[in-house]
This record gives C-alpha cells, sequence and structure tokens, in this order.
C-alpha cells in the first residue's frame, strides 16, 4: 500500500445554522451527515472523527438527508441541497465517495430534500424518487436511475413556500405520497398518479408556520408528525376507510379528511384523522423525527418514539402510555445559561440510545441513555468547531495545542485527548478563551499560556490562562501539572467571568470562587430588571468538556489592553524569542498603515514603523529575529532590519532594509500572505493576482537601503487567487481533504516542541494546521519521507 503524502489528521467544524442541516444515518454505524459551509461531513460519532468530506456545493449547504432503505440496513445514499440552487446526490461506500449527480433546475436556493426508493410494476430495478423544495416557490420531483435524473414534475406555490417536505408509501400500496409543510399554516398531501402528483387534500391545524413534518408506518397505518412555530406538535393518522365503516350512527366522532386513488385498477379510499396534540414547547418546534425502523427476526419494526426539538433550548422525547395510550413527555434535555437561542434540528442515533440537537450558533449536543436507568440520560463528547469563518490559527510553542479565531467571535484552542485504554488519540474543543462582541481577526501566541488577539476594533487584547485551564488541559493530554506550571506565575487565577454588559474577561481567584453562594447570582439594574450572572466555578475534568461547560467555564482573564491604533486591528505578529510584538490596522492612508512594535514585558510600544499606504495585510519575523517582513493591500513589501543594541536592556529598533514600489514590484493585486525559510535567507509572498514569488537573499550584514533584493526563481502561477502561505514541499492532495472556500492561515507544527518528541510517529510525520473561511480547523499530517 502506497503511503500518502499528505492526509487530513483531524478535522473541526460544526453545521451550518440552517434547519434540515443535520441528518443520522439509520442502520448499525450510521453516520452523522451535515452541511458545514460548502460541504458535507460525515462524522462517526463511536469513534468521534471525521470520516469523509464531500466537496461539490458552491455556496452553503442547507440541507441534508440520508435516503433510508426499506430493509433498515445502514445507507449508502445521501442528498444535499445547497444556495448554489443545486441538490446532489452523493453515493457512499466504506466512508469513500463513489459518485456524485448533480441535480439542476431550481432558480433559488434549495433547503428541503427528501427521497425514497421506489419499485414499479413496469421496472423490475428499483428508482430513486427525489423531492425537493427552494425558495424560488417551487417543488421538484426527480427520478434517478443508474446515474440518469430526470424531473418528473414541478409544483408551483406562488408567492408561498413549501418549508418542509417528507415522503412515504400509502398504506398496503407503492403508491408515493408527499406531506408538505407551507406558510400558510397547512399541511398539503399531493399522492402520485398516473406518475403525476396530485394534491388531494390540506390539513389544517397549526396556526403558524409548519417547520417539520415527517411520516412513519405503524402496522397498517400512518402516522404523520407536524410542529409548527404555534409552539405545538400534531400528529395525524392516516389509514384505509373501509366501506363497513360509511354506515351512518350517532356516535360522537372525530372529523375524517378522505380522498380516494387508483391502485391496480380498483379504486381505494383513505381517511386522515388528528390522533393528538402534543404541547410542551413554550417556543417554536422547529423539528420532529420518529425513532428510525429496524429489523428484527426479518420484520420491519418501527418504535413508537417521537423527538422534537424547539427554540426554547430543549429536545423532548415523546411516547404514548402503555396503559391509557395518551402521549405523555418521557425524557427533557438542554441547554441551560449561555449565550444561546435554543435548537434547530434533531436526531435518533439507529437504535434511539443517543439523541442529538443542533444548536442555533451551530453547536452539536449529543446525550446518551443510560443502561441501568433508562430513564437518565448523560451528555456524550461530540465534534464542535466555528459556525463562520476562521481568520487565523497558531500552534502553542510546544506544539500540543492550536489556538484560533473566527468571525463568529469567538477564540477556541482545540487539544489532544490522551487515554490509557486506548491507542487513538482525538483532538477535541477544550476550551474558548474569549467570546467577544466583535468579529476576531488576528492572534498571536506570546508564551506557551499567553496570547494577543485583535478584532474589528482598535484595541489588541492580551490574555493569561487561568490555574483550571492547565490543570483540565494536563488531565485531558496525559500531562504532568506539576512540570507544565513550573515556569508559570504561583498566583495565577482560577478562571474568568465577564461582568454585565462588558467585553473583558475578569480574572477570578480563589478567594473570589469561594465566596460565591450558588452559580447564579441574581443582580438588579437601576431600572430594576433582574440579571442573572453565570458565576464561574472550578472544575477538575478528564474527558473534553460539552457546549455548557465551553460557553461559561472556559473563559481566560483578560490581563492588558493595547491602545494604538486608529482602526479596526487586522494583523498581529510575535518575535521568536516572544520580546517584540507588531501589529496593524485598517488603513486607507499612510498615516495609519503604520506598523506598532509593543515590548511584551512592560506593554509599552516601542516604535511606529511608517511605509506602506494601505492596509498591512501579515507580518512575520524572521526565524533568527533580524527581519521583519510586512506585505501590504498596496502591492507592495516591505522588509525591516533589527539595529544591534547597545544593552539588552534597550528595545530593539527596526529601520527599513528594503522594498518594493509600483515600479519593482512582481504583484500586481493585493498581497494577503507572507512567510520565511527556516534559515532566514529568502521568503515568500502570495498575491490575488496568482502567483506566489520567492525573494532573496537577505543579507543582514547589508546596511543600506539600497540594497536590492529580488526574485530568486521563476514566478509560481497557482491557478487561483493566494490567500495564504507557509513553506512546504508537497504533493497535490486529495480533493476531499481540501477546503472549499479561502484559506485565511497555515501555520507548521515546531517540530522540536515536547509533543513531536512524545508521539511515536514524530520522526516520520510533519504537521501543520489550516484555517478558512468555509468554518473548518483542519490539522494535515506530511509524510516527510515521500517528499
Amino acid at each position: 500500500m502506497v503511503v500518502p503524502v499528505l492526509e487530513a489528521a483531524h478535522v473541526f467544524c460544526c453545521p451550518n445554522r440552517v434547519r434540515g442541516a443535520v441528518s443520522w444515518s439509520p442502520g448499525p454505524g450510521g453516520l452523522l451527515a451535515f452541511g458545514t459551509s460548502c460541504s458535507v461531513v460525515l462524522y462517526d460519532p463511536q469513534q468521534r472523527v471525521v470520516v469523509s468530506n464531500l466537496n461539490g456545493h458552491a455556496a452553503r449547504v442547507n440541507c441534508v438527508q440520508w435516503i433510508c432503505k426499506q430493509d433498515g440496513s445502514p445507507s449508502t445514499e445521501l442528498l444535499s441541497g445547497g444556495s448554489d440552487n443545486q441538490v446532489i446526490h452523493w453515493e457512499v461506500e466504506n466512508n469513500q465517495l463513489l459518485k456524485a449527480i448533480h441535480l439542476q433546475g431550481h432558480e433559488g436556493p434549495v433547503y428541503v430534500v427528501h427521497a425514497v426508493n421506489q419499485r414499479t410494476a413496469s421496472d423490475a430495478a428499483s428508482h430513486t424518487l427525489i423531492v425537493s423544495a427552494s425558495s424560488d416557490s417551487t417543488v421538484r420531483f426527480w427520478s434517478k436511475k443508474g446515474s440518469e435524473v430526470t424531473c418528473l414534475q414541478t409544483l408551483t406555490f406562488g408567492n408561498g413556500f413549501a418549508l418542509a417536505l417528507s415522503l412515504f408509501f400509502l398504506p398496503n400500496t407503492d403508491v408515493p405520497v408527499l406531506a408538505c409543510g407551507d406558510d400558510d399554516c397547512k399541511i398539503h398531501l399531493f399522492v402520485q398518479q398516473n406518475d403525476q402528483f396530485q394534491k388531494v387534500l390540506f390539513l389544517c391545524g397549526h396556526e403558524d408556520w409548519i417547520r417539520g413534518v415527517e411520516w412513519a408506518a405503524f402496522g397498517r397505518d400512518l402516522f404523520l408528525a407536524s410542529c409548527s412555530q404555534d409552539c405545538l406538535i400534531r400528529i395525524w393518522r392516516l389509514y384505509i376507510k373501509s366501506t363497513s365503516s360509511e354506515m351512518q350512527d350517532d356516535n360522537i366522532r372525530l372529523k375524517e379528511n378522505t380522498f380516494t386513488i387508483e391502485n391496480g385498477g380498483s379504486k381505494v379510499t383513505f381517511a386522515v384523522t388528528l390522533e393528538t396534540v402534543l404541547a410542551g414547547h413554550e417556543n417554536w418546534v422547529n423539528a420532529v423525527h420518529w425513532q428510525p425502523s429496524f429489523c428484527k427476526d426479518g420484520v420491519l419494526q418501527q418504535p413508537v418514539r417521537l423527538l422534537s426539538a424547539s427554540m426554547d433550548k430543549t429536545m423532548i422525547l415523546w411516547a404514548p402510555d402503555e396503559e391509557s395510550g395518551v402521549w405523555l413527555e418521557q425524557v427533557r434535555v438542554g441547554e441551560v445559561g449561555g449565550n444561546t437561542l435554543g435548537f434547530y434540528d434533531c436526531q435518533f442515533n439507529e437504535d434511539g440510545s443517543m439523541i442529538i440537537a443542533h444548536a442555533f450558533h451551530g453547536a452539536l449536543h449529543l446525550w446518551k441513555q443510560s443502561t441501568v436507568n433508562p430513564r437518565e440520560w448523560t451528555p456524550e463528547i461530540v465534534i464542535s468547531g466555528h459556525f463562520d469563518g476562521v481568520q487565523d490559527l497558531m500552534w502553542d510553542p510546544e506544539g500540543e495545542f492550536i489556538i484560533t479565531v473566527s468571525t463568529d467571535q469567538t477564540t477556541r484552542l482545540f487539544a489532544p485527548w490522551k487515554r490509557k485504554d486506548q491507542s487513538q488519540v482525538t483532538w477535541h474543543e477544550i476550551a474558548r478563551p474569549q467570546i467577544h462582541g466583535y468579529d476576531l481577526k488576528c492572534l498571536t501566541m506570546i508564551n506557551r499560556f499567553h496570547f494577543v488577539s485583535g478584532a474589528d476594533e482598535k484595541v489588541l487584547r492580551v490574555f493569561s490562562a487561568p490555574r483550571n485551564f492547565v490543570e483540565n488541559f494536563c488531565a485531558i493530554s496525559g500531562q504532568s501539572v506539576s512540570h507544565v506550571l513550573c515556569d508559570q506565575d504561583s498566583d495565577l487565577p482560577e478562571g474568568a467571568t465577564v461582568p454585565a454588559l462588558g467585553l473583558s474577561n475578569k480574572a477570578v481567584f480563589q478567594g473570589d470562587t469561594a465566596s460565591q453562594p450558588s452559580d447564579e447570582q441574581e443582580l438588579f439594574t437601576s431600572t430594576g430588571f433582574e440579571y442573572h450572572q453565570v458565576a464561574f466555578q472550578p472544575s477538575l475534568l478528564t474527558e473534553p468538556p460539552t457546549e455548557d461547560h465551553l460557553l461559561q467555564n472556559t473563559l481566560w482573564p483578560e490581563v492588558q489592553k493595547l491602545y494604538g491604533h486608529g482602526f479596526e486591528i487586522f494583523s498581529v505578529t510575535c518575535n521568536n524569542s516572544k520580546t517584540v510584538l507588531a501589529s496593524a490596522c485598517k488603513a486607507a492612508k499612510k498615516e495609519h498603515a503604520a506598523i506598532i512594535l509593543w515590548n511584551t514585558t512592560s506593554w509599552k510600544q516601542v516604535q511606529n514603523l511608517v511605509f506602506h499606504s494601505l492596509t498591512v495585510t501579515q507580518m512575520a519575523f524572521s526565524p533568527n529575529d533580524k527581519f521583519l517582513l510586512a506585505v501590504s493591500r498596496d502591492r507592495t513589501w516591505s522588509l525591516w532590519k533589527r539595529q544591534d543594541v547597545i544593552s539588552p536592556e534597550f528595545d530593539p529598533i527596526f529601520s527599513l532594509f528594503a522594498f518594493t514600489n509600483k515600479i519593482t514590484s512582481v504583484h500586481s493585486r493585493i498581497i494577503w500572505s507572507c512567510d520565511w525559510s527556516p534559515d532566514s535567507r529568502y521568503f515568500f509572498t502570495g498575491s490575488r493576482d496568482k502567483k506566489v514569488v520567492v525573494w532573496g537573499e537577505c543579507d543582514p550584514s547589508e546596511d543600506s537601503i539600497e540594497h536590492s533584493i529580488g526574485p530568486c526563481s521563476s514566478v509560481l502561477d497557482v491557478g487561483g487567487p493566494v490567500t495564504a502561505v507557509s513553506v512546504c514541499r508537497m504533493l497535490n492532495p486529495s480533493q476531499r481533504q481540501s477546503h472549499t472556500l479561502a484559506i485565511r492561515k497555515l501555520c507548521w507544527k515546531n517540530c522540536s516542541g515536547k509533543a513531536e518528541q512524545s508521539e511515536g510517529e514524530g520522526a516520520e510525520w510533519l504537521h501543520f494546521a489550516s484555517c478558512g473561511e468555509d468554518h473548518t480547523v483542519k490539522i494535515y499530517r506530511v509524510n516527510r519521507c515521500a517528499l
């Protein structure tokens, strides 16, 4: 077997913030599929790893749906719809993509898809019947046979929208029936007759938009669950109406909605009645799903359990009482506290022992049923990541964790989870040091447990790790706390909390936590309104934290603010000796485009470097710290040389060493990124003009500003805009491992770090991390023996 040169070792992401973006495959070992940015991710909840990336959409993926097999076996076909107006049918086998077929025809974003495998009398082989709804106010029916796809029919809803779809077969027939939940508060039923879907009736009762519908078969009857923004769930029963039931009597009966179809030359009448109304949620109900059917002794069985998700931040598991038959709430799970706004979706696993919720901010919440007490459900570890573009990332100096910042206004820290009883190491989010009110743009590490971040504000913020984080990091990654803390201050705070109406993380010390009477303090403002402030409570973890814990208990205290820039911070970096910090902001004039140098001990300004006329997009110190390279939106770069200082007590001074202008510049568009070679002799620039240029050689013994530095090799044309550069020699990776939108940062892991020495594969593999606008963070392994 050929060893790959490059492979994705770990992926961090979360579902898009839309309804219907998550689907759990029925059958043993089912995979969880969800849309993240423009990709469909296949995640194994048992192994806690991403097994595959399906790239094909050109815009956000809005909906994902596994196609269930009638025998209850694991699904191998998947549908997705996106904002690129297309539906994609994926065929997956052994976690690998076999084929992707694009269904094009909609004139607006597709936000609902569903499908069933249909067998007709005229065709010996079955085909897939697909239905999709779009914002162009149409519902399209597709037929897929092999690799051929044809559009069977298009339903037009005028100025309305179909918000929810579910296909099934009428009892004792092969006739498909479509339930369509609309924005007119009605559920419309369509039945296929003579290869065309005809509307047979509509169900009234809901008083707001229909958000979810789903069929399930129980014996000879069909049950349809529907949910709405009126906070209610309705269950409808569809059955064959017998001729004997048409006899007139005076008994009180439920209202029946009836329709008649032709099936095999005979007419069959069906009736639909309201079975029950479930009231338990206090806000919009966004999704309802039946527990998947399973095959037992060759017979397909359907459990009578229903799961619902709501914007009231809860999921409810419903089931009928065994004695009375009345539908009752069996289990309620959800979020408590934090800046959250409820659940978009919910799913069962194949046997109903695990349930998952998709939250408003993209987070997944997984609960598992206890084997001892079936009514007890406990939170489980699940994948997490940013829900918007990831702008920057950095490895810690020892290579044991990475920190990322995103326009979702959060800073997240990912680290490996090492278990004594398992050889496999999985990476997870273990802390969320900063939850901000502005979009975050850049960060840099000052040392192992200090970092500086910049956002769409004029201030740089410095953060320091609290003691509780260090303890949990050591417990999760299998290290000694005393060894890690040996270089840290003894008076570390326990954690951090955000005051009311504040943006700064305030340090919490041991005495502060002891004086807190409860988890929540009720505060009253000057107007008399009650405010609940969540107080930090230290806790020792042995496994990665859940989303609730990440939101409330993993902040890092802010230790310093750096003022000096006149506009929003755009880039920041630190030299390798961790003594000088360089920062730049958005600029349209030369005086605003100055680079500010800071002393990382006193946090005072050291120097202003004025050269560029527009925003400095990225900066990089050379590995020997003798040069500072800056690239700019003005299509030029500047190279600054550190002057020799008389005494180490004095701050280093930088002077302009070399530069390009409009005449000497090779780049014709904005330069986005730059990096150095390990020997500090050459540097690299990447631009929107699709060019990567290698410059050199840089001789620190030359003092004259007349020193000319030009390209030292032919210009590399990479075929697309270059948004991130990091020095590496590799072969082309597989398309399924790549990002789908602009890459914002590449960062190599420090090969001399302790993490490299502790892993057995250190001699064979190099690691680098990448982040991009597709909301994902990825860690790649590069086989150095194959380079």
